[in-house]
């Protein structure tokens, strides 16, 4: 058993697609140029892949993605995040994952999943927060300031596909007054991106087909589940996200 510590974040190089007529290079639109700088510019950008190299070409709306990351999530991240900007029409993700990546229901895997999965609940810190897995086993050290933080992080971990069980031994410290601070503004696109990741990350919901949109930090869920018990558990799922203000879940319930 060994801890898989996961570096999230990544770099980015913009560029806008050139466009040819007559054989000569001409400057793309300014709604292309506007679509590479939101993206650099965006938090999950910034913050989750920001020592990835991406690449984010446009033309007239059609966003091809190029460059590498160093895992599948940041490569779905990546894409999610491009697809939720204004004036994107489609996305090309021609993005490849860099290096070994750990085998498919392996601990390791599982262990990534596991971390990847707390970065993006603002309930939980992935920061503080230690994992290891031995034969599907997670066992989760650390300090959290509640109960109910730790709590809700062995939640987490247990509702990824591959957990069998988890142990739970984070410690419940003291707080002190001011020393949580609230982060940066997260943007749209990124909340919207982080949620449809997160929900893929959750064997509880991620056969759901979900629509998700998000404006001014307030997110609309359409799709379909099985019962309301699967209905509340996407609401809680959005809610704990990065950014996010409020949910407006308009699943419709399957007809038994």
């Amino acid at each position: 058993m060994r801890p898989f510590n996961l570096n999230l974040p990544a770099l980015i190089m913009t560029a806008t697609a050139l466009t040819l007529a007559g054989g000569l290079p001409l400057l793309a639109t300014g709604m292309d140029g506007r679509i590479a700088s939101a993206a650099a510019n965006s938090y999950n950008f910034r913050t989750y892949l920001k020592d990835d190299t991406i690449a984010v070409a446009s033309s007239q709306g059609a966003v091809t993605l190029t460059g590498t990351v160093s895992t599948e999530y940041h490569k779905t991240l990546a894409q999610e995040t491009v697809s939720g900007l204004p004036g994107v029409r489609s996305v090309d993700n021609q993005i490849t994952v860099a290096g070994e990546q750990p085998s498919e229901h392996s601990d390791d895997w599982i262990t990534m999943k596991v971390k990847t999965n707390l970065a993006f609940h603002k309930n939980v810190s992935a920061s503080g927060t230690e994992v290891q897995t031995q034969n599907g086993v997670v066992t989760l050290t650390g300090h959290t300031s509640s109960q109910a933080r730790k709590d809700l992080t062995g939640e987490y971990a247990m509702d990824v596909d591959g957990v069998d069980s988890v142990r739970n031994d984070m410690v419940v410290v003291d707080t002190p007054p001011g020393h949580e601070r609230l982060g940066e503004k997260v943007d749209d696109a990124s909340i919207t991106a982080q949620i449809k990741t997160t929900l893929l990350f959750h064997k509880s919901t991620h056969a759901l087909a979900t629509r998700v949109t998000t404006r001014d930090g307030v997110v609309t869920v359409h799709g379909e589940a099985v019962n309301m018990a699967e209905k509340n558990r996407v609401t809680r799922i959005a809610e704990d996200i990065k950014g996010v203000r409020q949910v407006n879940n308009r699943m419709t319930l399957r007809q038994s």
